[in-house]
């Protein structure tokens, strides 16, 4: 028996306290691999109760983000095959990944961590990831060339906004191409890194890491992501929050990268678009930025867009939009 399957039916509990028999009965094993059980989620830092004559009952303010608790909540396929690691701190999930991958670990493999020291996000920039919110990467080994590989970065922003929006009730928009917004401020971004195999011209790997913002940090935002940071919840969210929001992730992301097939994901990528009508700046890496009108997304998931003063329209593989004040056109 897991420690999976006693941790999901003292989370359905929802406190209440659950004997040892009743356990046992419903789990089909020995009391004694219940009493096991317990002990072992408890040393990993479970705040399970227990009491003579009760039972064991988990802590209304327990927050699930540990291994065996996002285990429990995925779907059967999806937990055969990912493996689950929660770590407290990491300087980033990415990072971490990425080593693991070089070193020959198999695809499947998520790191979960409750906080980051050194989060980054596109170009190197820092990512503000402070204990709250929830930061994962994961490993995979796809057959797909250097120009597919923002696939993956589409197909995790609708399987990470589908999960937000189930968790939090709102809805999420996607700002191209890895950041999702809610209430016009970002709550998501991710980052995808990848590995060529330069004889092949196909991915050796490749770690795809989003980060939510669950709820403001306690000390407030800092002064440079006043005005752009948001969250999914705007007080402190329902316990077990952060494990739920991860395994709705993986559960609607899993299905998607092994159909791997456009029409499961581009149209509800273009769908929450937050950009189409939007006069913004174009950042088109080392060249001067210039502006533009946002007209959608193409079939390779571009941006399509109009530079101001021209008629012919542009399609942006990579680079960076930032929306530009007042001017809007549709």
């Amino acid at each position: 028996m897991s420690k999976a399957q006693v941790l999901a039916a003292l989370e359905e509990a929802g406190g209440r306290y659950l004997s040892g028999q009743e356990l046992a009965a419903r789990l089909g094993v020995s009391r004694t691999a219940v009493w096991k059980a317990v002990a072992a989620l408890r040393a990993d830092g479970l705040p399970i109760e227990a009491s003579t004559n009760r039972g064991y009952a988990l802590s209304p303010a327990a927050d699930l983000l540990h291994a065996d608790g996002v285990q429990a909540l995925l779907d059967p396929d999806v937990a055969r095959a990912l493996r689950i690691e929660v770590h407290d701190r990491l300087p980033g999930t990415n990072a971490a990944l990425r080593t693991r991958a070089a070193a020959g670990e198999a695809e499947g493999l998520v790191l979960i961590a409750r906080a980051q020291s050194a989060g980054r996000g596109r170009n190197g920039r820092s990512f503000f990831s402070p204990p709250g919110g929830l930061y994962l990467s994961i490993l995979l080994r796809p057959a797909l060339g250097a120009r597919q590989a923002v696939q993956l970065t589409v197909m995790a922003a609708v399987a990470a906004a589908r999960a937000a929006e189930s968790l939090c009730g709102a809805p999420i928009g996607i700002k191209w191409v890895n950041d999702l917004w809610k209430d016009d401020r970002k709550v998501c971004g991710i980052l995808t890194e990848a590995s060529l195999d330069v004889e092949s011209g196909l991915l050796d790997y490749a770690v795809v890491g989003p980060g939510f913002n669950v709820a403001p940090p306690p000390e407030g935002w800092p002064a440079e992501l006043q005005d752009i940071a948001g969250s999914l919840f705007s007080t402190t969210p329902p316990p077990g929050t952060r494990a739920r929001l991860a395994a709705e992730f993986l559960n609607a992301f899993w299905p998607l990268y092994r159909r791997s097939r456009l029409r499961d994901f581009l149209p509800d990528y273009r769908r929450r678009q937050v950009l189409p009508g939007r006069h913004v700046e174009v950042r088109p890496g080392r060249a001067a930025p210039y502006g533009a009108t946002v007209m959608g997304v193409d079939e390779e998931c571009r941006l399509v867009i109009r530079p101001d003063g021209q008629t012919a329209l542009t399609a942006l593989g990579s680079g960076e939009v930032q929306i530009l004040p007042e001017r809007k056109e549709t």
